[in-house]
């Protein structure tokens, strides 16, 4: 007979559930880990998330972060300054988006710096 159930791709009840297992005394932290083959570590900071917040706390949405710095139109616009041969550090002056912001965008291949020969 299950103790719980719930859909194969919902993760934060089964985060939930574990951690009440553990916190309810109903196995030990090693158990749990052997049995679902989780980290310890995740364990601990679900059952620190139960303790703080309850069982609501796996399911309220985090807040997300500010609207994205580099927009499909500011990529553009930044891309068009590269294509002409200007440094990151004059585009972010003249962009007012942080130096390395563009560098991480190069980074991740969402910009393209021009090589100069």
């Amino acid at each position: 007979m299950p103790i719980y159930h719930h859909s194969s791709d919902d993760y934060q009840s089964f985060k939930m559930f574990v951690s009440q297992l553990y916190l309810c005394g109903n196995s030990s932290q090693s158990d749990i880990v052997r049995a679902f083959g989780i980290s310890s570590s995740g364990l601990k900071r679900w059952v620190k998330k139960y303790q703080e917040k309850g069982a609501g706390g796996f399911f309220h949405k985090s807040r997300s972060r500010s609207s994205p710095v580099l927009t499909p139109d500011r990529l553009n616009e930044i891309q068009e300054l590269l294509d002409a041969g200007e440094d990151v550090e004059h585009i972010s002056e003249k962009t007012g988006v942080k130096k390395n912001t563009i560098q991480k965008a190069i980074y991740q291949n969402r910009l393209y710096k021009v090589k100069k020969r």
